[in-house]
């Protein structure tokens, strides 16, 4: 029997002794964040995902030990244990399992067997499964069981109450459940109907729909399972009663003896009332469970892509909140995100005051230096590009402008953290603000919102609230301590999903920033509190102090290397005055041709770490999304009527599902690139092939006015 700790080396193809390291690691308190960039050699420089994978792995497993435990003991109580039962609860390496072999001895709510049982009819359901041959007939055996005391006053009663017995110690009865398990998944089927004559809009596919479980994709068990949650579908599984039967039969009865008949007809009844009825419902749940772990992880990995889209810096920008009747709200930004100016117009229907609109813009622009307007893809955001595209033409100006998602931004803008930013503005232009610094910053303005209502997943409020949080959660703490934090300029949210900083202690270091000024070293913030010792390790080399007294504190060294980093510049010539702002180009270069593994022999520390010190001590202060395509922003419009078929265009993937790539084209609505469409090579996931944010080339391969549906491919196109 494997320890967890083998399991684990084993499922994730890791050495034991790494894996060793990590569970220690994990248990002594330390951040995924802080373990994979700061303790690459214990970990054989493992990456967060994969630690994250293995974090969820060792809880799943020591909640599956410690409920082993809890059955064992539990059938231990009841002086039911056997060596055989205790074997095979050892070995079962799913819940599933250690709940099937538990099944027969979990209390039970009033069942038709509880009531034979009370009736003294086990004895007779006994005689069932020995089935005697040549001994008394089933009738026989059943006469010494009729009991007016007990109830018992018929032979047929009697017989009926053991069968009752037999379906449902069948029903419980591990090994079997096991096999029709195993039955269900691979043969299976997943079948939905509709549940009225009327027209079901986006469910219509599923009206008469049918496909194997074992190949189901997970969009469509969560569409399903939603037209069901909406009332507009009914979702059974079928299996047929052939195949189970079959085997049951095979097991349990034998044709010599005269209570085969009797058998029968108790397995066919714990089949259809008891065992499938109770299978299906597990494995409802196991396809819902696995199509929201599938769903769970593509959605992580468009939300990485998104957080991690480079930011629009140096710029002034002019946040635009589209809207008709309750006009569009304005808000100007500076290139650090202060808001400069806030305004409302109503260039839009039923107002219609377009000329006074431009007036408006026109002022905004050239009293504050607009370099890009940024305008959210909601209500009248045609109308409101079509406005801006026109006024930089008119007027010859040189600004861009971008649709940005405004997904989230409504949630940002009535919450707590909306409120506490703005207190004096409404609702609507705080959500100007939160457009216009989407684009100047995604990571630090979309930290602000929860991550399910960002838009980028796939039926993500069809998920497991909890389970949603948590995992999206690790995604964004691992986005902004990859990018790392200026910790003079971030809001406390920001500050909050920094490794080992809490809410409360987020708060704080504002507070203290705020009473006493800008930080100028890492070390002031063990003056703060709720920053202790371990919460210090943990955070410090995700912190960045630009223009501080020390420089290294505007890199990803950690503090703790400090030493190490010095004694490497002045090994290789330099001096710490020599870093400067700017770095020292071509550091890790020398020091490769110096020698990686010397060098970190000499100076006492870990190559991976050495390799990490070299790359700071060359870039400091370094944003990792520099290295990144820069957003696509637009100075013309193009309209969904302009749209020709084979018309080439460049256009941003917004969202990636199982399917296929939702591209913003600039026409407002988005394309749909279906998987089939997205490469002139097989492709088994989108994400293979593309990620949000990425900057594609497609083709205009239909397009329907009547529906505004636009429909793209990228194969054949050359770059």
């Amino acid at each position: 029997m494997l320890s967890i700790t083998e399991k684990i080396a084993e499922e994730l193809q890791i050495p034991l002794g790494y894996a060793e390291n990590v569970i220690a690691l994990l248990d002594e308190g330390n951040t995924v964040p802080f373990i994979a960039r700061y303790r690459k050699e214990k970990t054989g420089a493992m990456d967060d995902v994969t630690l994250r994978r293995f974090a969820e792995r060792l809880d799943y497993l020591r909640g599956l030990e410690k409920r082993r435990e809890e059955v064992r003991l539990a059938i231990t109580e009841q002086g039911k244990m056997t060596e055989e039962l205790d074997s095979a609860l050892q070995a079962a390496e799913t819940l599933a399992a250690i709940e099937d072999l538990y099944r027969p001895f979990r209390p039970k709510r009033k069942t038709r067997a509880g009531v034979a049982r009370e009736k003294g009819l086990a004895p007779l359901a006994e005689q069932f499964f020995l089935q005697p041959v040549g001994g008394p007939s089933p009738e026989k055996a059943a006469e010494a069981f009729l009991s007016e005391e007990k109830g018992v006053i018929t032979v047929e009663e009697a017989l009926a109450g053991a069968m009752d017995i037999v379906a449902e110690d069948i029903s419980d009865h591990a090994e079997y459940r096991g096999q029709l398990r195993r039955f269900l998944e691979k043969e299976g089927k997943f079948v939905t109907a509709a549940t009225t004559e009327e027209e079901i809009g986006v469910y219509e596919m599923y009206r008469n729909f049918s496909q194997e479980i074992s190949s189901i994709p997970d969009h469509r068990i969560l569409a399903a399972g939603r037209g069901e949650k909406e009332g507009f579908l009914r979702i059974t599984l079928e299996l047929g009663d052939y195949l189970p039967l079959s085997f049951l039969q095979n097991r349990l009865v034998d044709p010599r003896s005269s209570y085969a008949s009797l058998m029968n007809e108790a397995i066919t009844d714990s089949y259809r009332r008891l065992l499938f009825p109770s299978l299906e419902r597990e494995m409802r749940t196991a396809l819902t469970d696995r199509a929201g772990e599938g769903a769970l992880v593509l959605f992580r990995e468009n939300l990485k892509n998104l957080l991690l889209t480079p930011p629009i810096k140096g710029k002034t920008v002019l946040g635009f909140d589209p809207g008709y009747r309750t006009g569009c709200k304005l808000a100007v930004v500076d290139p650090i995100g202060k808001v400069l100016d806030t305004g409302v117009i109503y260039p839009h229907k039923p107002q219609s005051k377009s000329a006074e609109a431009e007036r408006i813009l026109l002022s905004l622009i050239r009293k504050w230096g607009v370099d890009t307007v940024a305008i959210g893809n909601g209500t009248a955001s045609k109308e409101s590009e079509i406005l801006i595209a026109g006024l930089i033409s008119k007027n010859s100006l040189s600004v861009k402008y971008m649709m940005v998602s405004e997904a989230g931004a409504s949630v940002y803008s009535a919450s707590e953290v909306g409120a506490e930013e703005f207190p004096d503005y409404d609702v609507t232009l705080r959500s100007a603000v939160s457009i216009a610094r989407r684009l100047q910053d995604p990571l630090a303005e979309l930290v602000k919102i929860e991550p399910r209502s960002i838009g980028v997943g796939q039926y993500q409020h069809d998920l497991k609230p909890a389970r949603l949080e948590e995992a999206l959660g690790g995604v964004v703490e691992n986005c902004v301590n990859r990018v790392g934090v200026d910790l003079n300029t971030a809001s406390y949210m920001l500050l909050s999903y920094v490794a080992g900083i809490s809410r409360t202690a987020a708060r704080n270091l504002v507070a203290y920033r705020e009473e006493n000024g800008a930080y100028t070293a890492r070390n002031q913030i063990k003056k703060v509190p709720k920053i202790g010792a371990k919460a210090f390790e943990q955070c410090a080399g995700f912190l960045r102090i630009p223009g501080g007294k020390e420089p290294l504190d505007n890199t990803g060294v950690h503090p703790e290397s400090y030493g190490a980093a010095k004694a490497l510049l002045v090994t290789m010539g330099y001096s710490p005055s020599d870093l400067g702002s700017e770095g020292i180009p071509g550091f890790s270069a020398q020091c490769r041709k110096a020698g990686t593994e010397k060098l970190a022999s000499e100076l006492g520390i870990g190559e991976e770490t050495l390799k990490d010190i070299a790359a700071e001590l060359e870039r400091p202060g370094r944003d990792l999304r520099d290295d990144f395509a820069q957003p696509l922003l637009r100075e013309d419009i193009l309209g969904l009527e302009d749209l020709r078929e084979g018309q080439v265009l460049t256009g941003t993937v917004r969202n990636v599902c199982d399917f296929g790539a939702f591209v913003d084209i600039g026409v407002h609505q988005d394309g749909l690139v279906h998987i089939s469409k997205l490469s002139d090579r097989f492709v088994r996931h989108p994400s293979e092939v593309v990620a949000v944010g990425d900057q594609v080339k497609v083709a205009v391969l239909s397009v329907d006015l009547k529906t505004k549906k636009i429909s793209l491919t990228m194969k054949g196109i050359k770059e």
